[in-house]
């Protein structure tokens, strides 16, 4: 086969290598930030061990990644827009790589928490302009299968998340859960700054009052969620980060409404595409990432396995992935990708209700099997679909803005799952004893199932099959159609790998 394809036209596509290198680069870059969601799940109890902490500091071990990765998602997308994606990709990289050298060296839970922050901050520039790197590289009509295989890979790490956290945990030391990205994205700068091809928005957008509005709600009702079990709600530090985060969201909504160069147009969201599957994407993490903390917890501070066990009997819904994703890819190319993940979260929600009907001290590895594959078919109906929905819910010219806003949506759907599903927690139970543990851990579970639920009720907002919804008219500064030359350059894209 040749080198080159081919487009419609008969003019040459991009090279097949091109977009071979594209995706190689872009999933191990994804595999790392995907990883480090859950990779210090399983690490918890001895990270708790050896720094010391309560609950609210795990939540943050955690939090602090995902909520910086989701407030700054959108910066890094812009940033990319203007400055080029290519060279963007590669400061981001090099952050996280430095990030996560610093949390492996970390010798207490603040620089701990300090460095997760730093690396979410380095996720949140790579994995935006990855996946538009990745749209860009590979011709519309290979696109399915190639996001299904990026989905693959962050399913890859979901599974090895727990296991790989665990391995490393009981075997080695904790430290080393961080060490490991450090060889993996030094080995990508230069494929990276040789392969990927540059390439800037027409009309960059960099709205500096947007980020800051929406960084600073988005931590004030996460801090609010976060110190309400230590705290209590009536405290006056709790009550201000919810109220004051609450409010700056509100601003930033009518802000973006009127900003000449926003940086999420709310018009967007008037596509019920976009909306049902950015709605779907936070209800379903909040359920998911919730769960794991605590069922990562349960099954070693109760059942009593080691950090390896606990990671391997997670695999039948964290390694779930491996199998399904790619089907769930090739399956959203030929029928409804509203119904793939409409019934993956329905059965991601059975999962969860599974567990919270069966959770006992006592409980045997037989009886949690069926609920952790139930659960695991369930996420890895969504994911690939999801990845497709999106990117196909918007022009290609607001492709970029898109999957900042629905990765930042999905990852602030963990943070907030972490700290809700924490509170219900320990509002009902704690760590005295295995009954006190799973007192609280089944009305966290249920909250988790309800939340899954309505992911899967806003997944069927989204329409059947068809052409993609128009998001509306364009609100101030901004332009419905695509910048003059832009037109014709997506016309020209190459169609054939």
């Amino acid at each position: 086969m040749n080198a080159t394809d081919r487009n419609a036209t008969g003019r040459p596509a991009v090279p097949r290598s091109r977009a071979v290198w594209a995706l190689v680069i872009t999933s191990v870059a994804g595999f790392m930030a995907a990883l480090d969601n859950l990779v210090v799940t399983t690490a918890l109890p001895s990270i708790r061990q050896d720094l010391g902490g309560a609950l609210e500091d795990l939540e943050w071990t955690v939090s602090a990644y995902t909520l910086t990765f989701a407030v700054l998602l959108m910066l890094g997308a812009a940033l990319g827009d203007r400055f080029g994606r290519r060279r963007v990709f590669l400061v981001g990289l090099a952050v996280f790589t430095g990030a996560s050298a610093t949390a492996a060296m970390a010798h207490g839970i603040g620089a701990l928490i300090a460095a997760r922050a730093v690396q979410g901050f380095g996720a949140a520039l790579m994995m935006p302009v990855a996946l538009t790197l990745l749209t860009a590289a590979v011709p519309a009509a290979r696109r399915g299968m190639a996001l299904g295989i990026w989905s693959a890979s962050q399913g890859l790490a979901v599974a090895g998340g727990p296991l790989i956290g665990g391995g490393l945990t009981e075997h080695i030391s904790w430290h080393w859960i961080f060490w490991l990205n450090v060889p993996i994205g030094a080995a990508l700068l230069i494929p990276a700054r040789l392969r990927l091809a540059e390439s800037t928005a027409p009309d960059p957008r960099l709205d500096v009052p947007g980020t800051l509005l929406a960084s600073a709600g988005l931590f004030g009702i996460v801090y609010g969620l976060v110190n309400a079990n230590s705290d209590g709600w009536t405290d006056s530090w709790v009550l201000g980060g919810l109220i004051a985060g609450a409010v700056l969201l509100v601003v930033f909504v009518a802000y973006e409404q009127r900003a000449k160069r926003p940086m999420l147009p709310m018009r967007l969201f008037r596509s019920r595409a976009f909306s049902g599957i950015n709605a779907a994407g936070l209800l379903m993490y909040l359920g998911m990432f919730g769960s794991i903390f605590l069922l990562s917890q349960f099954l070693q501070g109760v059942s009593g396995y080691s950090p390896t066990e606990a990671g391997l009997r997670m695999l039948p819904w964290t390694g779930m992935p491996l199998i399904v994703s790619p089907i769930a890819g090739y399956l959203s190319d030929r029928i409804s990708g509203r119904s793939v993940v409409a019934v993956g979260l329905f059965l991601q929600a059975v999962g969860l209700a599974y567990f919270a009907l069966t959770a006992a001290p006592d409980m045997t590895f037989a009886t949690q099997l069926p609920a952790l594959v139930i659960s695991g078919v369930g996420m890895s109906l969504y994911f690939a679909p999801a990845v497709h929905l999106v990117m196909s819910s918007v022009r290609p010219g607001e492709q970029g803005i898109a999957s900042g806003a629905n990765n930042a949506i999905r990852e602030l759907g963990g943070a907030l799952g972490v700290a809700l599903l924490s509170t219900v927690f320990s509002s009902h139970g704690g760590y005295a004893s295995g009954q006190d543990f799973v007192d609280g851990l089944v009305p966290a579970l249920w909250l988790g199932s309800v939340g899954v639920v309505l992911g899967a009720a806003a997944a069927l907002l989204i329409p059947r099959r068809g052409a993609p919804e128009q998001a509306g008219p364009a609100g101030p500064g901004e332009s419905n159609a695509l910048p003059a030359g832009r037109e014709q350059a997506e016309k020209a894209a190459p169609a054939g790998v």
